[in-house]
């Protein structure tokens, strides 16, 4: 008898490794790309009575040695802290057999979301980032920021950090979190956008990171913006930087680019391309002519899937998660 896996959030946490996981990323992103993954678009219920959003991420993707499928529902609820003790984010995975759709697992989507989209600025970094990239800014102390030094410290030899926050509090608790590893300090994001590779990752709906701020060969990875409105960096930035998004549909209706490509600022000649075509080849990454690049990232729902594949192929071998007969098939 076949039975569904729950995986909470500290399973999810113990069988993704960061290195296969960004590993499974670049191969979901070039599976995207050549065809061979399907993935609707992003659907969203808006719910302003409650100041929050409900979003459905489905997909299939074939990497030649596996495939997977699954769904994420997920949530954005800004006032969840204050007014009832609960996370701004919460997901929840259905991670299905491609071959007969049974339900092989539940999986926490929060741990998750989180890993992947570490792990795909690390992918955009590896193909954008100057080679001996060693200092990087982050721009926003939230739960993010954390899995964004993890994951790029795992594609280049990050040495400096600089950590750029209006709270102090969770500034203090970031370097306290990594002042054993890094050379880490607080900064100005002026300070934070010099470094080799800054990840901005924030909520706000006005550039905060101005254009002569930026460093010359600065590799950015904006993760923050994944609605409509929302934008972090000034116009300039993106178009004088070698521009690279996630999904055209996603990014240009919720991503970084979203604001100025709505107003006409922004246009299609001014996007380089698409990540998976340069993971396939198709487009050179980092090249000794480029100046700064960004990398727009509003997460895809393969990504979710590849995330959840990893997940699930180590439950048995680290013997956790709850197993349960959720289709009621036990005799």
């Amino acid at each position: 008898m076949r039975k569904t896996l729950l995986l909470n959030k500290d399973d999810v946490h113990e069988n993704v490794q960061m290195p296969e996981l960004i590993s499974a990323i670049e191969d979901a992103f070039a599976a995207y790309e050549s065809g061979d993954a399907q993935m609707p678009p992003k659907s969203y219920i808006d719910l302003p009575q409650y100041n929050g959003d409900f979003r459905s991420m489905p997909a299939y993707l074939d990497a030649g040695d596996w495939d997977a499928a699954g769904i994420k529902w997920v949530n954005v609820h800004p006032d969840n802290g204050d007014k009832y003790d609960l996370p701004t984010v919460m997901g929840t995975m259905i991670y299905s057999d491609p071959e007969n759709a049974f339900p092989l697992a539940l999986l926490d989507g929060t741990e998750l979301t989180m890993l992947r989209t570490g792990a795909a600025a690390a992918v955009a970094t590896d193909h954008l980032a100057v080679e001996d990239a060693s200092s990087m800014g982050i721009v926003g102390a939230g739960v993010q920021s954390y899995t964004q030094l993890r994951a790029i410290s795992e594609v280049r030899d990050i040495e400096e950090v600089v950590i750029s926050d209006l709270d102090e509090e969770r500034v203090a608790d970031f370097i306290d979190a990594f002042e054993d590893e890094f050379d880490i300090r607080a900064g100005s994001i002026e300070e934070a956008a010099s470094c080799d590779v800054l990840s901005t990752v924030t909520p706000v709906e006005s550039p905060i990171v101005p254009r002569e701020a930026v460093g010359d060969h600065t590799h950015i990875n904006a993760m923050g913006a994944d609605a409509e409105g929302k934008h972090e960096l000034a116009d300039e930035v993106l178009l004088d930087a070698k521009l690279v998004i996630d999904d055209h549909a996603q990014t240009t209706h919720s991503g970084e680019i979203n604001v100025p490509y709505n107003q006409g600022v922004l246009t299609d000649d001014d996007i380089y391309g698409a990540i998976g075509d340069i993971v396939l080849g198709n487009l050179d990454g980092r090249t000794d002519a480029d100046g700064v690049s960004v990398f727009d990232s509003t997460g895809l729902a393969i990504q979710d899937v590849a995330a959840a594949h990893v997940a699930y192929e180590h439950a048995f071998e680290n013997d956790n998660g709850y197993a349960f007969d959720l289709l009621g098939l036990a005799e």
